[in-house]
């Protein structure tokens, strides 16, 4: 499994070619190269990664169920973020009929941290759904794979190839890289036009593999290794990796040139004032203001302190404190905010900067209940059970730190 993230490699600045490079428009590498040459590339990735395989948890059985978590969070989040997330994920739910008997909460709750909840929702449901259409158990066939909820062609394949040694290819952001290198495709492989010609390929090398007599499982994780390893997005490793004297991109002294990406746009930035609002001790306790996020969108599912979004220069702290109570169902009464800090939290589409308040409430204040954003008072025990964002995190952890 790579250690990269399992989408497209990050956004960086637009690489520059070496002047030496050559004009790489014009000398893009075709996909019909013989088939001698396929063998050759197809056998040095296989001997190299037989050499290379890291021994991660999930590749000591290669069982269905530990190869379908690991893809599933190994998806746009890296191999050392993922091993103690998924070590704990497996003590908390051995089984799939684990995953589909347990609340929803619990899930997100174990999965709080590694971000993309959509990841966590999804495989809940796939996980109820296969219990109810498949016994419990995972298929082998691309079709039933792909008809689970957050499982697209990549995932499919890779659960397919890694998990049953079907003959299935599989092409994530890493893979794409590769084969971009190592074909010199001159063009943005997240397109349609270049997603088929990496498709295409993998494919043709996966045929090559096969007449080899490769498992379609060594030849799927070699390409993935090769990405995370050696044909990094940045300084890639080129005279350690078993491509090297067939890496066109190499060839034409250009490597960190592939695949062509278009300029980076940058992420608008949004802003907002977030409260911390504690209630004085009562016979139960002190307690936190927190709310439910509705069970779709960003952080779907999960809790957060409540806050809300404003331009810059919008009233003043007090009165975006009013809005968020009252928001909340509460009234501020003689209570003022105390100033805690600022957070930054960076997101696919923008980055969020939020100001973060501290309130003490008087009395015990009523909640005034939300169908699709629930409030409600939680004890400190309570909130370290929740799954929450962890942006709200960030914000706590300004209070205990101060």
């Amino acid at each position: 499994m790579p250690s990269a993230k399992r989408t497209a490699a990050p956004r960086t600045r637009k690489r520059r070619r070496p002047a030496d490079a050559g004009p790489v428009k014009r000398r893009a590498a075709s996909l019909h190269a013989p088939a001698g040459r396929d063998a050759r590339i197809a056998s040095a990735l296989l001997e190299w990664f037989a050499g290379a395989k890291r021994p991660l948890p999930w590749r000591a059985s290669y069982d269905p169920y530990a190869v379908w978590i690991s893809e599933m969070m190994l998806q746009q989040t890296q191999v050392e973020t993922v091993l103690p997330y998924y070590r704990r994920w497996m003590e908390r739910f051995p089984t799939l009929a684990d995953v589909a008997r347990a609340p929803l909460e619990s899930v997100l709750k174990a999965w709080e941290g590694l971000g993309y909840y959509s990841r966590a929702r999804n495989l809940h449901r796939a996980a109820q759904a296969l219990v109810e259409s498949h016994r419990g158990r995972i298929p082998n066939r691309l079709e039933a794979l792909l008809a689970l909820p957050g499982i697209g062609p990549y995932s499919a394949g890779a659960i397919a190839s890694i998990a049953f040694n079907r003959a299935a290819p599989s092409v994530d952001g890493n893979v794409s890289r590769v084969l971009a290198r190592l074909l010199g495709l001159d063009c943005d492989v997240r397109r349609p036009a270049g997603r088929a010609a990496v498709w295409s390929g993998a494919e043709r090398l996966l045929s090559a593999a096969l007449a080899q007599g490769g498992r379609p499982r060594d030849f799927n994780e070699g390409l993935m290794e090769l990405g995370a390893l050696i044909c990094r997005p940045r300084a890639p490793q080129c005279p350690l990796c078993p491509w090297r004297t067939h890496c066109r991109a190499r060839k034409l002294g250009a490597a960190e040139a592939f695949p062509r990406r278009p300029a980076r746009k940058a992420r608008p930035i949004r802003r907002g004032v977030m409260l911390l609002a504690q209630r004085p001790a009562q016979p139960a306790g002190s307690a936190w203001l927190v709310r439910r996020r509705p069970p779709s969108g960003i952080w779907g599912g999960l809790w957060e302190f409540p806050w809300i979004e404003h331009s810059a220069g919008d009233g003043c702290a007090a009165g975006l404190c009013a809005a968020l109570l009252t928001q909340a169902g509460q009234s501020t009464g003689a209570a003022s905010p105390t100033p805690l800090g600022h957070i930054s939290h960076g997101l696919t589409h923008f980055q969020l900067e939020l100001d973060c308040l501290f309130m003490k409430l008087d009395g015990r204040p009523s909640l005034q209940e939300e169908p699709h954003c629930p409030t409600r008072w939680v004890t400190p025990a309570e909130l370290a059970t929740l799954p929450m964002a962890r942006i709200s995190r960030k914000a706590l952890a300004l209070l205990t730190s101060g």
